[in-house]
């Protein structure tokens, strides 16, 4: 698989088979990873890679944080910009309809909407989960860079024919997530990545999601 097909193959799976994933692979996709760009050379990532047990451990004991606050606990910082508007507002509401409609949960069907956003806490079948964190002190820079990070990561994950969905919801428990996993205080917990190989036959897999032409995004001059 070359990179552009890496690249148009990748989706965020919200359904996968539950086939265990090799840890041999996972390694050498992070050992691969490791190449991914810093400013400076920073390598500001940080990560705590679960499955088995342990990966039962974290799930079981968020899900008994969320029946206990399902608005979030200790989150560290807001996942949207409460002035996210125009196209930005209009592409994250219309991807949640599309996925909704892949289902066929009516807008109005509020259990439905629910049950389906709890299956985030189970990483959506995936055997395989990544949290990710660094310390306090980084700024939007290395915020950047460990987005460039999960980015590698995430396609090199498709190069071994398996598959994620970076989930930033594991955000709204922040603090308890850090005593989870022991993660030191003076760190910032930033998203988990669900890892697996995606049910290719689940309509929630299937459905477009429509980007902007380029041109909407990015302007050439001089050429």
């Amino acid at each position: 698989m070359n990179v552009t097909e890496a690249v148009a193959s990748r989706r965020s799976i919200r359904q996968f088979s539950g086939r265990p994933v090799e840890e041999a692979t996972l390694r050498r996709v992070l050992e691969k990873a490791q190449r991914a760009p810093s400013g400076g050379n920073t390598q500001p990532w940080n990560a705590v890679v679960v499955t088995g047990a342990e990966l039962a451990r974290v799930t079981d004991a968020v899900k008994a944080l969320v029946a206990e606050a399902p608005m979030g606990k200790g989150a560290e910082y807001p996942i949207y910009p409460a002035e996210l508007n125009g196209r930005y507002n209009d592409q994250r509401f219309a991807v949640g309809a599309a996925m909704f409609d892949s289902l066929g949960i009516a807008r109005e069907d509020k259990v439905g909407r629910i049950e389906q956003m709890q299956a985030n806490w189970e990483s959506f079948g995936a055997p395989v989960q990544m949290f990710t964190f660094c310390p306090k002190y980084m700024n939007q820079p290395q915020w950047s860079d460990m987005g460039m990070w999960l980015q590698t990561v995430m396609l090199l994950l498709r190069e071994e024919g398996l598959d994620s969905c970076a989930q930033e919801i594991w955000a709204m428990y922040g603090e308890p997530m850090k005593a989870l996993l022991g993660i030191p205080d003076d760190h910032i917990f930033f998203c988990g990545m669900a890892i697996g190989w995606r049910d290719p036959d689940a309509p929630i897999n299937n459905f477009p999601v429509p980007r902007v032409p380029y041109t909407e995004a990015v302007e050439l001059r001089g050429f």
